[in-house]
């Protein structure tokens, strides 16, 4: 039965009760209420996973379309809602509520606000899939950016109907933003260092340094560039060590981003004899690094004089390579060297390395070592201060031998 209606109630309230109890009648007891209950719940899944499906599936999916699938999906909950209320029997305290609250004169505001908020909602579900669209169409916008676009989009969207809702049932918005200005600075206050990164974060995203899967050093980090996110930047190092670094830190150190460009020049440093054919020996590097694997054919590698070393003249021997990789220019580099030794090697040419060699001075009679190195000299004076034992018994018998 419809709850009896005072006459400060309008029209739109009215309606909204007569069909809310409508819906009443049709619950009698627990069991019918649980299994209503359930159907609207199921509906509601139904319609957003249709929704979720075609929008996934319809890549040609137009913006009308998009647009009416997102404001069905926010339709379908907020009647939802409404339905379970009035299949337990809460109609008539929602609309007591409503009346003490003195909100019966401002349904029109409270219905718009459900309006602006589902729309809302209709709308950034709209241009988040526009935001892919273009992502996928073009290469201007990466994966990170296409996060952080849509993120931002949703929270100024969603922030300002929050102050339009507020503005239909209050007209001292100015108070209300004067209080959140004061918040908002204790906030930057208190957590300037966490905001220094989120804001260094929007900077990354924007500028675009570096990509997620790029090879670079960060002051001194180096590793491949796993993920990008507000606060930090994860590197993968050499050795499977994750990084991660406040993107504070990233902005405020150098960067090297040897996956930039698409190539990476490598230099070789080896040494040749001093008697060596310079020109033959360059001839026979650079011959010796063409054929390996991995290494670019344009530009050609390439054999420079660098220096005169003490046992050597060292050259520098510089090849490319395509799309840059730790694991690539380690390989190539194992790969140049054994090459490079083993041409060398067949061309006779010598690659010198330190050498030690120990000599002592020629005497008369060949060489002289004095045994007494590395001995304690006390126990060699002992030594000496020892009789010699029988030796010495006999030398003096045979002396008194004589004198008789």
């Amino acid at each position: 039965m419809t709850p009896h209606m005072p006459p400060s109630i309008g029209p739109e309230l009215l309606a909204v009760t007569d069909t809310i109890a409508s819906i009443e009648q049709l619950a009698g007891g627990n069991v019918e209420r649980i299994a209503l209950s359930l159907a609207v719940l199921g509906i509601v899944i139904g319609v957003r996973l249709v929704s979720g499906r075609l929008k996934k599936h319809s890549e040609e999916l137009s913006s009308k379309r998009r647009l009416l699938l997102s404001t069905t999906v926010a339709g379908t909950t907020a009647l939802a809602v409404l339905a379970v209320l009035a299949i337990w029997g809460m109609s008539g305290a929602l609309v007591s509520a409503l009346e003490n609250a003195a909100i019966a004169d401002q349904l029109s505001n409270v219905v718009l606000a459900i309006v602006l908020l589902a729309s809302a909602y209709a709308l950034t579900d709209f241009l988040g899939g526009v935001i892919r669209e273009l992502s996928m169409e073009s290469t201007a916008i990466s994966e990170h950016q296409e996060e952080i676009l849509l993120r931002t989009l949703q929270v100024s969207v969603y922030t300002l109907v929050v102050l339009v809702i507020i503005g239909l049932f209050t007209d001292n918005v100015g108070s209300l933003l004067v209080g959140a200005g004061f918040l908002g600075i204790v906030i930057g206050m208190a957590a300037r260092q966490t905001l220094g990164a989120v804001l260094a974060g929007f900077v990354l995203m924007f500028s675009r340094p570096f990509e997620v899967g790029d090879w670079v050093s960060i002051g001194d980090h180096e590793g491949t560039v796993t993920e990008i996110s507000v606060i930090n930047t994860r590197l993968r190092s050499f050795d499977g060590e994750v990084v991660t670094i406040p993107n504070d830190e990233v902005r405020a150190r150098p960067v090297i981003d040897r996956s930039k460009r698409n190539r990476l020049r490598i230099e070789i440093e080896v040494g040749v004899d001093y008697d060596a054919d310079i020109n033959r020996a360059g001839a026979t590097i650079r011959e010796a690094v063409r054929d390996i694997e991995g290494v670019a054919l344009m530009p050609e590698p390439d054999v420079v004089t660098k220096r005169f070393a003490d046992s050597a003249i060292v050259l520098g021997v510089r090849y490319w390579i395509t799309e840059p990789s730790m694991r690539k220019r380690w390989r190539t580099q194992t790969a140049a060297m054994g090459a490079i030794k083993a041409g060398l090697e067949d061309e006779g040419i010598t690659i010198p390395f330190p050498q030690q060699t120990l000599s002592a001075r020629e005497e008369e009679f060949g060489v002289q070592l004095d045994s007494s190195i590395g001995r304690d000299p006390t126990r060699m004076r002992r030594a000496e201060d020892v009789p010699r034992g029988d030796g010495g018994d006999r030398s003096s018998t045979a002396g008194n031998g004589d004198d008789r």
